[in-house]
This record gives C-alpha cells, sequence and structure tokens, in this order.
C-alpha cells in the first residue's frame, strides 16, 4: 500500500512513522512525504530516519513538495495541513481575544476563521485526488475536522472519513476507571468533531457508566471527571468530549485565557520555531523530537485546568492511543476487510437522530473492505441535539463562506455561533480576520 501525507512535514508525523514500523502486517510498503516547506520536510526526515535505525522493517520512503507527484497512484491520502501555520493559529486566537471572544483554533471565531482558509485548498486537494487516485482512501485530520470533512466529502463522497484521538481517548480514559478492558468494552459516543459525549459504557451487555457516577473518586480520577467535575457529570448523565469545556466553563475559559501571557497558538509557534532551527544540528533528532513532544504533551488544555484548578496532567491521561493508531487501524480494515469498531467522523445517514444525512457527525462506525458505516445511536437528550444543530449550522454557513466567498456566510457563521455573543463583535472579528489573512480579502457580500 502506498500511503500519502499531506502536511509530511509536520511535527506528529513521527507517530504514524511509529506506529508502520510497529505494524506486524506491514501494510504500508512505501510512504510519501508532501509538504509545500522543503525544510520542514528534510528536517521530520532526519527524526523518521533517527526512528528507524535498528528497525527489523521500514517502509519506503519518499519526500516532494508536489501535490500531484505526491497523490498519483495513491492507495491512502492522509491529509494532516494546517493553512496558515501556527502564525495563522496566533492570528486566529489574537483576533478574536480582542473583541472578549474565545478564539480556540476548533471552536468557536477561530474555528470558523481557520475553516475559511482551510476548506479552499482542502477542496482542490479532494478534486486531486478525485482526479489522480479515484481509488484511493482520503482520512481527514485536517482541522476543524468535522467541516473539513463535509466540504470534501462533497467532491469524495463516503470515500473522506475524518479521524480524531479526543473520542478514543476519553474512552480509553473512562475503560480505565471502570477497570475495563478497552477490548471488552462498546461505546456509546455520539456528537460533531469536538463536540461529542459518552453516554454509554457496555460490557456483557450492562451500562457500566452508572457505577462511574456512583463513585465520586473514580470519577474525578481521569481528565474529563477533573476538568467537568462530579456534579457536572451526574447532571448531564454523560461525559463529554474535553472541548466542550469551552461551551460549558466559556466565561471562567476565556478570562484564564486573557490572563495568560501567551496562546497555547504562540506557545506551539515559539516552540516548533525552536525545534525546526535545531533539529537538522541535533546530536539525536529522534531525542529532541520526544522532548519537546513531551512539554507539548504536558501542557495541553492548560486553561482548562487551570479554571478547573487539577494540577498537571497525570500519565494516565497522556495515553490516549493516538490518531495515528486510529488511522492504521482503519487503513488495516478497509485494506484486508477486516471488521473494526472505531469512532470516525462520517456523513450521517440516518445515524443520529434529528441530525440530515449529509451532515458529518462524530460516532461508532462498523469499519470493513467497503469503508465505515455509522452505527444508528439513540435519540440525544435535547440540550445535546440542541447544540450539535446549532453548531452545525455555524459549520454549514462556514462552508458556503468558503466555496462561495460570501462574507455574509461568514458573519452568519460568526454571529450565530454559541460562543459568539455579539452580532457587532462577530462583524469586527470578520474584518480584522480579512485584514489579518489575505486569502479573505475576497470574501464579498
Amino acid at each position: 500500500m502506498r500511503l500519502v501525507i499531506l502536511g509530511g512535514g509536520g511535527f506528529r508525523v513521527p507517530l504514524v512513522h511509529s506506529s508502520l514500523l510497529g505494524d506486524p502486517d506491514r501494510l504500508v510498503d512505501e510512504l510519501v512525504l508532501h509538504d509545500v516547506d522543503p525544510l520542514r520536510l528534510k528536517a521530520i526526515t532526519a527524526v523518521l530516519d533517527r526512528q528507524a535505525a535498528g528497525a527489523a522493517w521500514r517502509p519506503r520512503l519518499r519526500t516532494t513538495t508536489s501535490l500531484e507527484e505526491a497523490v498519483r497512484g495513491a492507495d491512502v491520502v492522509f491529509s494532516a495541513i494546517r493553512v496558515g501555520g501556527l502564525r495563522g493559529r496566533t492570528l486566529d486566537e489574537r483576533v478574536a481575544l480582542g473583541e472578549g471572544i474565545l478564539g480556540q483554533e476548533t471552536v468557536g471565531a477561530g474555528g470558523i476563521c481557520y475553516a475559511l482558509r482551510t476548506i479552499p485548498v482542502a477542496m482542490d486537494i479532494a478534486s486531486t485526488v478525485d482526479k489522480l487516485a479515484p481509488d484511493a482512501w482520503l482520512i481527514n485530520f485536517t482541522n476543524p475536522a468535522g467541516m473539513v470533512t463535509e466540504a470534501m466529502s462533497a467532491v469524495l463522497g463516503d470515500r473522506v472519513v475524518g479521524i480524531c484521538d479526543s473520542p478514543v481517548g476519553l474512552c480509553r480514559r473512562v475503560a480505565n476507571a471502570l477497570g475495563v478492558p478497552l477490548e471488552r468494552a462498546g461505546f456509546d459516543y455520539v456528537g460533531l468533531n469536538h463536540l461529542g459525549w459518552l453516554r454509554a459504557v457496555r460490557v456483557n451487555g450492562h451500562d457500566r457508566l452508572p457505577s462511574l457516577f456512583a463513585d465520586p473518586a473514580a470519577l474525578t480520577s481521569f481528565e474529563e471527571g477533573k476538568l467537568f467535575g462530579a456534579s457536572w457529570l451526574r447532571t448531564l448523565g454523560a461525559i463529554p468530549n474535553e472541548y466542550l469545556h469551552y461551551y460549558y466553563f466559556a466565561r471562567e475559559t476565556l478570562a484564564e485565557v486573557r490572563h495568560q501571557e501567551t496562546t497555547r497558538g504562540e506557545f506551539l509557534l515559539a516552540q516548533q520555531d525552536q525545534f525546526y532551527s535545531k533539529v537538522l544540528s541535533a546530536p539525536d533528532a529522534l531525542e529532541l523530537w520526544e522532548a519537546v513532544r513531551q512539554e507539548r504533551e504536558n501542557t495541553y488544555m492548560a486553561e482548562g485546568r487551570a479554571v478547573a484548578d487539577v494540577g498537571e496532567r497525570d500519565a494516565c491521561d497522556m495515553d490516549g492511543g493516538g490518531y495515528e493508531q486510529v488511522a492504521l487501524q482503519l487503513m488495516t480494515s478497509i485494506a484486508d476487510n477486516r471488521p473494526a469498531t472505531l469512532i470516525l467522523n462520517v456523513r450521517n445517514r440516518a445515524a443520529v437522530p434529528g441530525m440530515d444525512a449529509d451532515a458529518v457527525v462524530e460516532v461508532p462506525c462498523v469499519v470493513d473492505g467497503n469503508g465505515p458505516r455509522p452505527i444508528a445511536t439513540d435519540p440525544l437528550a435535547e440540550h445535546g441535539l440542541g447544540l450539535m444543530r446549532r453548531v452545525k449550522s455555524c459549520e454549514r454557513a462556514a462552508i458556503t463562506a468558503a466555496t462561495t466567498r460570501s462574507r455574509d456566510h461568514a458573519l452568519l457563521a460568526l454571529g450565530t455561533h454559541p460562543l459568539v455573543d455579539s452580532v457587532a463583535a462577530a462583524e469586527r472579528i470578520l474584518d480584522g480576520y480579512i485584514a489579518a489573512f489575505p486569502a479573505l480579502a475576497d470574501l464579498n457580500p
């Protein structure tokens, strides 16, 4: 199998490579890394070469800055691009914060701006894949993953699948708190990307989640329990995805973010600039990468932990299984017609009552040689479905804005989002984004 990674110079690529090295089936025999920045490709290649030292086997490795060359003849295309880079993310954050609005990169105003500049590039990728590798599957990790996957599905249909490591990380942590082997449990998870709820954990036909709600110590022993608190989790009767902290504790999180000297994007930008400038001259490229990755993981969602006053991340909270494992499982299930159940971002069809057939949702899917099929879910509680539908309407407006270059739809996406409390502020934020990003200058009424 030929696997192509778009964004192949990205910092997390060694995680995918490590999974391939450890794959007993040796599914991928050629790995193609594509990036618009040749220096980043060279830097990540140094890490991969060191990672493979002493390995019994590794896939053939090729790098290119040509999208057409990379995609032609691919079996699987893994899209993990960042349009505008981390400097773009810092602007997403700061423009929104300047108006007293959260600027997180995948939710609210920041996520909408990120989508406005990412979706046109993603659509070009989808068209290129459709033309040069019509039988390829595209696995999308590019954020905001739900919006980007839904936009690309207009070209690729069900052959584009969105993945995220948040749901599998949540399921792993909850299973551990329950003392249940992950492979023995069935997880009733439903939502949109970065907006979902774990509603049941079934073992031998019995839901074990009520026993977790009845045990305050166990309930608050893992990251989501610490972030949301036992009282709110019992009130919901479900365990939310960690990103719902931005919705449920918006005021407190905004205050904390505004109090910090640097945003998450600014922290990562400084960290990544330093890494890429040093890695080619480092005595051990892999050792440097591991140290930087550890720092990155330790500081993940620091503002949420500060609001909840729960201190540093525990090691068990960082063992999420990773998107690279989800991607490998997905590819293996399709290539070998080996059935598996994975939580993925796919078109709804009729899986989630109250959401239309083409809406991309994040739910458990049965995967085999014909790809993923969403598993039908029980109806959501009204508060959950209402939030999903409202956010989905904003996503749809952002997709329309990005594909038709409509300022009105961009403003609609911003002005109706639950995390934006003023249409006047939304309009100023949109003007700020247009000023910051020349690619948005052609948005017109």
